[in-house]
């Protein structure tokens, strides 16, 4: 996984409707203003917003700009970069224009389980090796023809083409003879065996959890992204990258660069179609907030806090969701530098940050201190692993221990060598709050904290060139557990934690994807995470909330952390 495709700086929102959120509860929660829970801890006060859903008190008061819309419903998004087939984009706001238009063979709830998709079952056999799919029946793709199990054969031969550059990697998924075709002679993937229209049988040499999602992304038409297609050159898919043609519940119409994407209810869309007739991303430069209230926009993510909530109450016309995101924020070691080699070093670098009173004041209750590399709203979460303690006096001890001893300027020193750091972030957003908390947090504990702020694109530069000791960083959203954490092995290509990893850290983070058993599974990971406890290869920061209004005027909007506002599609409609 590359470091673009892992992290986001902390606090980037705008218009974006890539949702990295998911609510935490199943049904609707009554809230008031001010409906904060609050309980004590030795840290001082900790308040938790709880995940809810909020009706409008005063749906009649919506803007007359969103009214005359009808039954077309208009999100927000930033610019995309105009790459609209799946799996060859590389812009994330791509994806959100992609999900509109394409449904995965193997869909996720908003729990992070696997549920149906096109297909509407599938058979792992008791060896974990061969994938039975069978689709739906009368599926068919936007245009009206019939959507097969060859065109997920083709789909995936087309990710094993030498040629294919994009950010999936299928070769993970173990495909007997996907490797002999993307590397050899061969003219098709053996494992492969298309049983009838609806049926595909998928053979693999190796049992892997990663799989059953690799295989169940979203289908390319055979003779529309196919035609032309010879081995080695995939040159002619750029010509149809703004023309896609998918089986999700809308169809594209038009892109305007600069201004909007078009779609129009499909007809054929196995769910019917939706009663949202027309759907719209708008990606005009401008305020989410202002473009909401006027009625420009039928919903939008804010920055969770309680400026903003009250904004929406106050607004009257929004149905307002709070939940909690499938991301998780931390501050990222650099394990090349000398220092951080000893892991109770970096344990004294968590135990002396007060993270909660950092996270409490800058998100005002809408977001929680991070224990494990893994959200609340995950089957593989665990409370009991991991520490969110602040404990000075254990940090010195640490320190000590690791050799650090207090110089007569306060600031600890080893082998002649000051224990100053340098710590990177972007500016504005948490930053601001956690700059001079930590600083006077790791001065009280003998560290020498020096900071720079720049922006996010620097930010990368440097980090990618390990120029940083400490850096802040946000995961994307995580469709598996695994995707929290496979950057932290040794083999990763991950370069934003180069030099961290052993043998038994690999083993551990091997065994989370070493089943299919969910049970299993979840032991396997938080057996990783008392060793990742132990051995840190982060400090957890925060699992935030998400905060989005819609307006009252449409219904269905049930956005989660796995697949954002994707899901909801499907159910929009005027409400009655």
């Amino acid at each position: 996984m590359s470091l673009k495709k892992f992290i986001n700086v902390v606090g980037i929102i705008g218009l974006s409707a890539f949702l990295v959120a998911c609510g935490g509860n199943d049904s609707a929660t009554e809230t008031n203003k001010q409906d904060v829970s609050a309980e004590q801890s030795e840290g001082g006060q900790k308040i938790v917003v709880e995940d809810a859903v909020i009706p409008a008190e005063n749906p009649a008061a919506s803007p007359e700009t969103a009214i005359k819309r009808g039954d077309t419903v208009v999100v927000g998004l930033q610019e995309p970069g105009g790459v609209f087939t799946p799996y060859f984009n590389t812009s994330g706001y791509d994806g959100n224009v992609q999900s509109v238009m394409f449904e995965p063979l193997v869909d996720i709830n908003a729990k992070g389980e696997t549920v149906a998709g096109l297909a509407e079952d599938w058979v792992i056999s008791e060896d974990g090796l061969v994938y039975t799919f069978t689709l739906r029946d009368g599926l068919k793709f936007d245009d009206g023809t019939p959507l097969t199990a060859e065109d997920i054969e083709f789909t995936l031969t087309l990710l094993h083409d030498p040629a294919y550059a994009g950010n999936t990697d299928i070769t993970e998924a173990s495909i007997v003879g996907g490797l002999d075709y993307k590397n050899g002679d061969a003219t098709s993937i053996s494992g492969i065996t298309v049983i009838d229209e609806r049926t595909i049988e998928i053979t693999t040499d190796k049992v892997s959890a990663r799989t059953l999602r690799l295989l169940g992304g979203a289908v390319l038409k055979k003779d529309y992204y196919g035609n032309g297609y010879v081995k080695g050159n995939l040159d002619y898919l750029a010509a149809l990258h703004q023309k896609p043609i998918g089986a999700g519940p809308y169809r594209f119409v038009a892109y305007l660069p600069g201004q909007e994407i078009r779609y129009e209810a499909n007809e054929h869309y196995y769910g019917g179609a939706p009663k949202a007739k027309g759907f719209i991303y708008k990606t005009t430069v401008g305020d989410a907030q202002q473009f909401f209230q006027t009625g420009e926009l039928d919903y939008s993510a804010l920055a969770a806090n309680q400026d903003n909530f009250e904004f929406l109450q106050a607004l009257g016309f929004a149905d307002i969701n709070i939940y909690t995101s499938s991301a998780y924020g931390y501050m990222v070691f650099n394990h090349e530098k000398e220092v951080f080699k000893d892991p109770k070093v970096r344990q004294a670098f968590s135990l002396g940050l007060d993270r909660q009173t950092i996270i409490s004041t800058y998100y005002q209750g809408f977001a929680q201190v991070a224990n494990v590399p893994v959200s609340p709203t995950s089957w593989a979460y665990t409370a009991d692993v991991g520490s969110t303690d602040y404990n000075p006096e254990k940090a010195k001890t640490l320190l000590e221990e690791a050799g650090w001893t207090v110089g007569s300027d306060g600031i600890r020193e080893k082998d002649g060598k000051k224990l100053t750091v340098y710590y990177f972030t972007t500016a504005g957003g948490l930053g601001d709050t956690l700059i001079p908390i930590a600083k006077e947090n790791y001065k009280e504990i003998g560290i020498d904290l020096q900071v720079e702020q720049m922006d996010f694109n620097a930010l990368l530069a440097r980090v990618d060139k390990g120029d940083h000791d400490l850096a802040s960083f946000t995961t994307t959203m995580l469709p598996d557990p695994y995707n929290g954490v496979e950057g932290f092995h040794s083999k990763s290509n991950n370069s934003t934690f180069k030099g961290y990893g052993d043998e038994e850290i690999d083993a551990l983070i091997e065994a989370t994807i070493g089943t299919n058993d969910i049970a299993e599974r979840t032991a396997a990971f938080h057996e990783l995470y008392e060793a990742l406890e132990e051995n840190p290869p982060v400090i957890y920061m925060a699992y935030t909330k998400v905060l989005s209004g819609a307006n009252a005027r449409i219904e269905g909007f049930e956005p989660n952390g796995y697949r954002g506002i994707a899901s909801s599609l499907r159910n929009l409609q005027l409400a009655e």
